[in-house]
C-alpha cells in the first residue's frame, strides 16, 4: 500500500540521522519535504522516517521560544535596552497580547504537536502491515513521540494555563471543545506517560544504539514527575522521580562548567537534550539551534572571528547576589559570564569580588562591557575554542539540555519534604549529591526551604524552572524583585490576540481580555 500524502519534516529523515550519529553524508530533498508519495507502508525499513522527523521538529525550536519560557523568573533579566521591548516588559509582568512572541511560540508548540500527530498516524500506517517485532518497534516509536508530545503541552499549559489538549493532525473538533484546565492537561501528561513508558527503551538516552540520546521510558518518568509536581502530587513526584534515581543508569556528570559544553553532550546526566551539529565539517550543511540572544554583545573571543551575541538573557542581581552570599564557586563561576561594568555593580552592592569573577571565561574568553546588560548567561556559552574550525556562530552546534538527572534528585528532595515517601534515597542524600559536585558542604534534615534554595542555585537560567516553582507555590514575594510587583494575576501570559482573532467572530464580539472558553462558547452558539 502506497499513499500521496505529503508531510513536511523541514530536513530529510537522514539528515537527522546524522544529527543523532555524527555521519557525514547527507540524502538529498526537495527543499527540506519528505515525500511520503515514496513509502511502502508494508516496507517497515522505512518506519523510522516519521520519528526522525518528529525528533526534527523539537529540535527546530525558534530562538524566542527558550527565552519567553524562561525570562519571568527572579534569575533572569531581559536584557533591558534590546530591540524588543515588549519581551522586557514581559520581564516586568506587563504584558500585551499583541506581542509577536507569544503568539510565535503559541504556534510553533501547536505546529509541533501537530506534526507529531501527523508523524504517529504515519507508524501507525506501518503497523497495519508489520510482523511482531516491528510492531514492537513502531509502538516504541510512537510512545517517544508522545513523550515529545507532552513536553510540549507541559509548557503550553505552564505559560498560558488552560490550553487545547491536541492529539490528531486534524484538530478542529479539539478546537470546538475548549481549553482543558491545567489540572487536566497535567493528569493528561501523566496518563500518557504511564501509557509510554512501558513501550520505551530501558535505557539511559546515550546508551541507545539506533538513536543516541533519543528518548527512553526515564525521559518520560521525568516528565510524569513534573506533571505531578505542577499538580502538587508529591507522592505521584517521589514515585516517578524514585524510578529514575532507583535505576541507578544515572550519574551526574563530575565537570559543572563542561557540562553545558561539548565536553557534556549526552552525558550520563542526560534525560533529554536537543541536539545539534555541523558534522565538524569547516562548511556546508548545519543543524544549529539560535544562541546569539544568549550570548554577550561584545567580547574578545579566545579563537579569532567567532561571533558575539545580542545580549537578551542576563542573570539577575539578586542571583549574583544570592550565590556569593552561600559561597557558591563553581556553580556561579559556569553560569554567569560577567562584564567589568557587572564586576563593579556587585562591588557596589557591598561585595567582596572573589578571585575566580573575571571577565575572563575558563575557556579564556574575554567578555567586555555591551549596552544591553552586565551579565550573559554561562549555561547557554559556547567558549570559541569549542567551535567547529571554520564556524563563527555563536554557541554554533551546542547541545541544549532540556531534562538532566540534578533537576530529577531535586524534584524527589522536594517532594520528600512535602510529606511523600521515597525508598531511592532520602531527601538529605538527594540534595548532597548535588551539592558535592557543586563543592558545597553537605547538609543535614533538609527542608523545602533549603531544596528550593538549591533548585536556585543548581537550576537557574533553565527553562523557567525558578519561576514555575514559584507560582507553584504562591511565593510572590520572590518575584517582586528589583522594582518588579508580582501578583496572582501575573501567573500566566494572556492568550495571543492573534489567536483569538483568527477565530471566525465578528471582531466586537470578544473582549480582549475574554477567556478562551467563554470565546470558544461564543463560537459555539
Amino acid at each position: 500500500m502506497k499513499t500521496s500524502k505529503n508531510i513536511l519534516f523541514g530536513l530529510s529523515a537522514l539528515a537527522l540521522v546524522l544529527v543523532f550519529n555524527a555521519c557525514s553524508e547527507k540524502l538529498d530533498t526537495q527543499e527540506g519535504q519528505l515525500n511520503t508519495g515514496d513509502i511502502d507502508y508494508t516496507d517497515a525499513s522505512q518506519m523510522i522516517d516519521p520519528l526522525i522527523g518528529a525528533y526534527y521538529e523539537i529540535a527546530s525550536l525558534g530562538w524566542e521560544e527558550p527565552l519567553l519560557l524562561g525570562v519571568r523568573g527572579d534569575d533572569v533579566n531581559s536584557g533591558g535596552l534590546g530591540d524588543q521591548p515588549l519581551y522586557a516588559e514581559t520581564d516586568l509582568f506587563n504584558y500585551n497580547k499583541d506581542f509577536w512572541m507569544y503568539n510565535q511560540v503559541w504556534n510553533s508548540h501547536y505546529n509541533d504537536i501537530i506534526n507529531m500527530n501527523t508523524a504517529i498516524e504515519q507508524i501507525e500506517n506501518f503497523l497495519e502491515f508489520a510482523s511482531d517485532s516491528d510492531l514492537a518497534r513502531g509502538e516504541q516509536y510512537i510512545a517517544e513521540i508522545k513523550v515529545m508530545r507532552a513536553w510540549l503541552h507541559l509548557n503550553l499549559a505552564r505559560t498560558w494555563e488552560e490550553v487545547f489538549i491536541i492529539t490528531s493532525s486534524q484538530p478542529e473538533s479539539e478546537l470546538e471543545q475548549g481549553v482543558a484546565s491545567k489540572e487536566e492537561i497535567m493528569q493528561f501528561i501523566s496518563n500518557q506517560m504511564d501509557e509510554a513508558i512501558p513501550a520505551l527503551p530501558d535505557l539511559r538516552p546515550n546508551q541507545r544504539t539506533d538513536l543516541p540520546g533519543g528518548v527512553t521510558r526515564y525521559t518520560a518518568y521525568a516528565i510524569k514527575a513534573m506533571a505531578q509536581q505542577e499538580l502538587q502530587n508529591y507522592q505521584g513526584v517521589a514515585d516517578a522521580a524514585g524510578a529514575i534515581i532507583s535505576s541507578g543508569k544515572f550519574s551526574l556528570y563530575p565537570d559543572f562548567y563542561q557540562l553545558f559544553k561539548k565536553p557534556g553532550e549526552l552525558s550520563n546526566e542526560s534525560l533529554f537534550e536537543l541536539q545539534y551539529s555541523d558534522f565538524g565539517a569547516q562548511s556546508g550543511g548545519e543543524f544549529y539551534h539560535l544562541y546569539d540572544p544568549f550570548g554577550p554583545q561584545n567580547w574578545e573571543p579566545a579563537r579569532e572571528n567567532a561571533s558575539a551575541g545580542w545580549g537578551f538573557y542576563e542573570p539577575s542581581m539578586k542571583f549574583i547576589g544570592f550565590m556569593l552570599d552561600r559561597n557558591e564557586t563553581v556553580r556561579l563561576e559556569t553560569s554567569v559570564l560577567f562584564t567589568p561594568d557587572g564586576i563593579n555593580e556587585i562591588r557596589a552592592e557591598g561585595y567582596t569580588i572573589p578571585d575566580f569573577v573575571s571577565n575572563v571565561t575558563p575557556s579564556g574568553d574575554v567578555i567586555n562591557n555591551y549596552v544591553r546588560a552586565d551579565f550573559a548567561s554561562g549555561k547557554h556559552y559556547l567558549p570559541s575554542i569549542q567551535l567547529t574550525d571554520g564556524r563563527n556562530n555563536y554557541g554554533g552546534g551546542k547541545n541544549f539540555i532540556v531534562i538532566r538527572y540534578a533537576e530529577i534528585l531535586l524534584m524527589y528532595a522536594e517532594a520528600l519534604t512535602h510529606g511523600a515517601t521515597g525508598t531511592a534515597m532520602s531527601a538529605d542524600e538527594a540534595v548532597n549529591l548535588v551539592r558535592e559536585r557543586a563543592d558545597m558542604p553537605p547538609l543535614t534534615g533538609v527542608t523545602t526551604e533549603d531544596v528550593l534554595e538549591e533548585k536556585f542555585a543548581e537550576l537557574a537560567m533553565e527553562w523557567g524552572i525558578r519561576y514555575y516553582d514559584m507560582i507553584r507555590l504562591d511565593k510572590y514575594n520572590e518575584l517582586s524583585y528589583d522594582g518588579r510587583t508580582f501578583s496572582a494575576t501575573d501567573e500566566y501570559l494572556p492568550y495571543p490576540q492573534a489567536q483569538v482573532d483568527a477565530l471566525p467572530l465578528e471582531a466586537t464580539a470578544v473582549d480582549r481580555n475574554t477567556p478562551m472558553n467563554a470565546v470558544l462558547s461564543t463560537l459555539n452558539r
